[in-house]
Order: structure tokens, then C-alpha cells, then sequence
């Protein structure tokens, strides 16, 4: 018998995106100059297409960013804020019977890393202020630690994520990997879940999130980040993520078909640390791809290589230097709702 519940995919139609804005009690504070234009960029490409969500404790300051967006396509919604993650500290959207359902995780800064007690408040804020469609229900999850980067879905049943951030200390280890499944066949309509035990960026500090690593572009596709360089310290992990992506099946019985995604030049910071620069952390539109730029020769050639997997939709370069500064990228900063929830 089928699941009454499931969780969309990404490319599932989409009635809005969110962002929650960078401001200087962020640790963007010595950055906004660069990171704004970034948003204001994603910002304007959302909004020209499908409604545009942002969260911000300054809603007045935004709206002197996004002056070329159109007005009436955007949700502003004032509640304080720790950081701008809306990947992972966002509900995530079930459709129950076919209604939709906001699941609100517990957020805990990705594993106790990082201050989490504002933004762990937002998705509840944002409901109780009717920010949400009325026919949208609401689901306390707090007794789980949940981050939407940490998961990947194909709207049919199967999840993919990785053991190093769902089996990692400070979200859930009272819990057994059958206990995670068993809580996310109930909370998300789970059916197959596709553990990767490989896969590493270095500078990543969200424990390997599966959304910089590999991405279901249908139910038969999943794009990756390749390394082919065996000099390359991040080889040997990718290297046996790639073989385990190789070995996975779909409900039918079928390997994937996998596109290989060029590894961006090594990147780092102003203290010499390497940065997670990643194809993978692209967001999916009603009918665009928006792709995250580091000013790389790879840029374009890894623009090419997803357009095989979205033939139907314009694939969008966004400059993301800043993004990667602090260690995330366009996907971490972004939630999709899929049709329904915001009006």
C-alpha cells in the first residue's frame, strides 16, 4: 500500500523560494558588501519568475536592497535571526493525501557548531504569523535534528543522504540508524534510503551534506562531484563515493544514470583554508536551474554538464565567491515550497 505521505522533489512545482538575509550581527558583518549583490541577484531571478519569501529582523533594510525586483512577488516577514542557512533551518514541506504540511526539525547549528536558538524559531514564526497558505498544516518535529541540506528526495520514496551527518554526534545519537529510518519512513514517507558512507569537501562543516556532494535531477538521475585528480586531498573520498553511487538502484531495479560534475579549483580563504566550492549546490526552479559561479575556468564546462540533466530548463550562473566565504553555497541559502504553500 502506498505511503499517504510523501516529501517532493525539488523539481516538484514550486509556489515560492525563501531567503533569510544576511545583516551584521550575521558572521557576515566584515562581508555584506560582497554578499549582498549575491543575494540581490538571487533575489531578482527568483522573483521574476515565482514568489520570493524573506525572512530578515530588518525588513526595511532589505527592501533598499531589491529595488529592481517586482514588489508584489515577494513575502517579507520581520523575525530575528542567528544566520541566513535557509536550507537547513527551514521546514520541510510533506504532502500529506496531497495536502502540504510544514515538518519543523529541530536546528541546532549543525551539531552544536554554531549559535541556532533564533533561526530554530523561524519556521514556527513564519506559520504563526499566516505567512502560509491557510490550507498548509504544521508538524513539531523538534524531538529530531533535521537539516534540508541533509537530505535528498525523488518524490517517490527514496531518500539519499549520507551516513557522516545523519549518524554524526550532537543530532541524534541516542538514536540506531534503524530508528533514523524507521523515524523518516513516518515523518517523510521514506520508503528506500540511499546511504553514502564516502563523500568530502574539504572546509565543510555541515558533516557532508548530501546537497554538496550528489543530487537527484530525476527519478532516474543523480549529478555528483567528481575528483579525477589522485593528488587532490578530497580523491580518495569521492573517489569511493563515486563507486557507491555506481552500486545504488532505483525502485526499479536500475542504476542511475550519473553525471559527473567537474571538481572546482581549490579555493580558500584569506587564512589559507580551503573552501567547499561545489556544482552540486545548485537550486532547481519552476523553469530554471540556478548555478552557483566562482569565477573558475570550470564554471562554464560544469554549466554545460547539468544542462544535460535539465534539457528543459535554463541553467542560470550565480556569482558565489562570497557565499563560499563562510563555507556554504546558493542551495544552503535557498528553500523551495513546492505549489500551495505560499500564496
Amino acid at each position: 500500500m502506498k505511503n499517504a505521505r510523501s516529501f517532493p522533489p525539488e523539481w516538484y512545482p514550486q509556489s515560492g523560494v525563501q531567503l533569510t538575509w544576511p545583516h551584521a550581527q550575521t558572521d557576515w558583518q566584515s562581508t555584506l558588501d560582497q554578499v549582498i549583490p549575491c543575494y540581490q541577484r538571487i533575489a531578482q531571478e527568483i522573483s521574476l519568475r515565482q514568489k520570493l519569501l524573506i525572512v530578515s529582523p530588518n525588513i526595511d533594510e532589505v527592501k533598499n536592497h531589491l529595488t529592481h525586483c517586482d514588489p508584489a512577488n515577494i513575502i517579507y516577514c520581520e523575525i530575528p535571526t542567528n544566520d541566513t542557512w535557509a536550507r537547513d533551518h527551514s521546514g520541510l514541506t510533506v504532502l500529506d493525501n496531497g495536502q502540504p504540511v510544514l515538518l519543523d526539525f529541530q536546528f541546532n547549528g549543525w551539531g552544536l557548531k554554531f549559535p541556532a536558538n533564533l533561526d530554530n524559531q523561524i519556521t514556527r514564526q513564519l506559520y504563526d504569523q499566516q505567512v502560509f497558505s491557510p490550507i498548509v498544516g504544521y508538524e513539531s518535529r523538534k524531538n529530531f535534528v533535521l537539516e534540508g541540506g541533509s537530505l535528498e528526495s525523488d518524490g517517490e520514496g527514496t531518500l539519499l543522504t549520507t551516513e557522516a551527518c545523519l549518524l554524526s554526534h550532537n543530532r541524534n545519537e541516542h538514536l540506531t540508524k534503524e530508528q533514523i529510518e524507521e523515524y523518516l519512513q513516518v515523518a517523510l514517507g521514506a520508503r528506500c534510503i540511499l546511504w553514502l558512507k564516502n563523500g568530502y569537501l574539504a572546509g565543510d562543516d555541515t558533516d557532508s551534506h548530501i546537497d554538496t556532494l550528489a543530487r537527484f535531477c530525476n527519478l532516474q538521475t543523480i549529478t555528483y562531484v567528481q575528483c579525477t585528480d589522485s593528488d587532490d586531498e578530497q580523491y580518495e573520498a569521492l573517489f569511493r563515493m563515486e563507486d557507491e553511487l555506481k552500486q545504488f538502484r532505483t525502485s526499479e531495479g536500475k542504476p542511475y544514470r550519473l553525471i559527473p560534475l567537474p571538481m572546482a579549483d581549490a579555493m580558500y580563504d584569506k587564512d589559507g583554508n580551503r573552501l567547499p566550492a561545489t556544482y552540486a549546490n545548485f537550486l532547481i526552479m519552476n523553469e530554471v536551474v540556478l548555478l552557483p559561479f566562482y569565477g573558475l575556468p570550470q564554471d562554464e564546462l560544469a554549466r554545460e554538464v547539468l544542462q544535460q540533466a535539465f534539457p528543459n530548463r535554463e541553467i542560470i550562473g550565480i556569482p558565489c565567491e562570497a557565499l563560499v566565504q563562510q563555507h556554504g553555497s546558493l542551495h544552503c541559502i535557498t528553500m523551495q515550497y513546492p505549489k500551495g504553500v505560499l500564496v
